[in-house]
């Protein structure tokens, strides 16, 4: 993510009443505080896990090893009180590794379902780039649906349910790229970046003094919110009013990426969808009760720059998805 996008994921101002427990805004702005107790300089990121947590949608997280990407995701489960578990995707996984499979007891002769990682509230899929196609074809209907099928029975999976898949940007060998269908299931493609020299230094001294990632509970991180609080403040996201103009504002950027003469494919009207879905969860924890443009545009580059493609020769020139997109903001005017 660049630095302008890291910004514009910043956690965004908000009033936090004295009940957190209480009121959802609030329990979920202190969130930001709980998980900063473990992780060091991705405000960033944690502001677009729980925005997708309170659109059921997905992230996948992306940078180079090192940047925090596991430790952010169990952190969050343990500040919100859910369950998570952790794939390890390699070349050998098979479907059944993911979902669940169908296993025979010999005790009844009869044939049981025995459920798999994903029937969990925070699913971490980690470098889901290294397993074939059809394992990772093994997460859409979870992902689409909130459901798996096996043996033609439709299972469901518990509410809230979020995947957060890693992958490393910059090693590709004995790798699988996502393919289009299933980068579409992703409501937001979250760039992790190194920390700065400051941050590094936090990260160190708490290190030096004793912090163990694998024991969250002695850095002090608690829970502060619940399912009962995502529940709560997506039925409020969902009374939020966005005016025509800001709806014509998403379909006209979401067009522009189609006439982009850098881009082989711009955004479907999922994508658009998408950015409507993100940017009422962006106003929400703002404590508006209504959608500008500044929320779109905040939201735009996480939620669409893995939603195209780029042209080879434009690939060649250095042109990247961001900076498409970024030109798509400048040159779409706004509504006052």
């Amino acid at each position: 993510m660049t630095d302008q996008a890291t910004a514009q994921l910043r956690p965004v101002p908000g009033t936090a009443p004295a009940t957190p427990a209480t009121d959802p805004r609030a329990a979920l702005t202190a969130l930001r505080a709980e998980i900063g107790k473990a992780v060091v300089g991705q405000d960033a990121a944690v502001t677009g896990l729980v925005v997708a947590l309170l659109c059921g949608g997905h992230v996948l997280l992306e940078g180079v090893p090192g940047v925090a990407k596991t430790l952010l995701v169990r952190t969050l489960s343990t500040a919100l009180s859910l369950g998570t578990k952790r794939i390890q995707f390699t070349p050998d996984l098979m479907p059944g590794d993911v979902t669940g499979s169908l296993v025979y007891d010999a005790r009844t002769a009869e044939f049981s379902f025995q459920p798999g990682p994903v029937f969990t509230n925070l699913l971490l899929a980690d470098e889901i780039n290294r397993t074939p196609p059809k394992t990772q074809a093994a997460l859409l209907e979870a992902m689409e649906e909130h459901q798996v099928t096996v043996d033609g029975e439709a299972r469901p999976l518990p509410v809230p349910f979020l995947v957060a898949a890693t992958q490393n940007p910059v090693e590709y060998e004995g790798t699988y790229p996502l393919p289009e269908a299933q980068l579409d299931r992703f409501l937001l493609k979250l760039v992790l970046p190194l920390p700065d020299r400051d941050q590094e230094f936090q990260v160190l001294s708490r290190h030096a003094a004793g912090f163990d990632p694998r024991d969250l509970g002695a850095a002090g991180v608690r829970p502060v919110a619940g399912p009962e609080h995502v529940a709560a403040a997506r039925e409020q996201i969902a009374k939020l009013t966005v005016s025509p103009e800001v709806l014509a504002y998403i379909v006209d950027l979401c067009r522009a990426t189609r006439q982009s003469p850098s881009l082989s494919i711009g955004v479907s009207p999922r994508g658009a969808t998408a950015l409507l879905a993100a940017s009422r969860a962006w106003a929400w924890l703002a404590g508006r009760d209504y959608v500008t443009p500044d929320d779109v545009k905040a939201l735009a580059l996480p939620t669409l720059r893995h939603r195209v493609a780029l042209r080879a020769e434009a690939e060649m020139e250095g042109v990247t998805a961001d900076s498409v997109i970024q030109a798509v903001l400048t040159q779409t005017p706004a509504p006052r």
